[in-house]
């Protein structure tokens, strides 16, 4: 694909040659035993099968202190103090609903005595459009009709 380098013959190129040079192993010092503080307790146990096994106690490691945990995480008292105010709240809204309601039934009692006022002063103004209203009465006692003449 590339065009070869004619310039120089495959014997001529240079070869560079790296030899793996051997790595030294790093001096360490002797490990020393150390003798614990006290002499640890033998143990021996009997096992099912008869045979006494016998050897020191493991002490279990203790675990490092850890910082003192407060009494109540810190989500739980915004849980608790979130229950306080809702608590509040719902009381309030309780109050509010209430009144609300009363208001709605106060309306509507309003209403309906206008209603019933308005209705009234309707029906008495039309009983008395029929009764009387004024203007000339006539009393028919015996009256002679001849030849559509009224006599009386």
């Amino acid at each position: 694909m590339y065009p070869e380098n004619l310039g120089h013959l495959p014997a001529e190129q240079a070869v560079t040659v790296h030899q793996p040079t051997p790595m030294t192993p790093i001096p360490t010092a002797p490990l020393v035993p150390v003798q614990p503080g006290t002499i640890p307790a033998v143990a021996s146990i009997v096992l099912p099968d008869g045979r006494v096994v016998t050897g020191y106690a493991i002490e279990p490691g203790k675990p490092e202190p850890v910082a003192a945990k407060p009494l109540a995480s810190r989500t739980a008292v915004n849980i608790a103090l979130g229950g306080i105010g809702f608590g509040a709240i719902c009381g309030g809204l309780l109050l509010l609903t209430t009144f609300i309601a009363a208001l709605a039934a106060l309306i509507q009692q309003l209403i309906i005595l206008a209603a019933v006022i308005f209705g009234g002063w309707i029906a008495v103004q039309v009983l008395n459009a029929s009764g009387h209203s004024g203007g000339t009465t006539v009393n028919i006692r015996k009256a002679v009709i001849k030849r559509n003449h009224f006599h009386h």
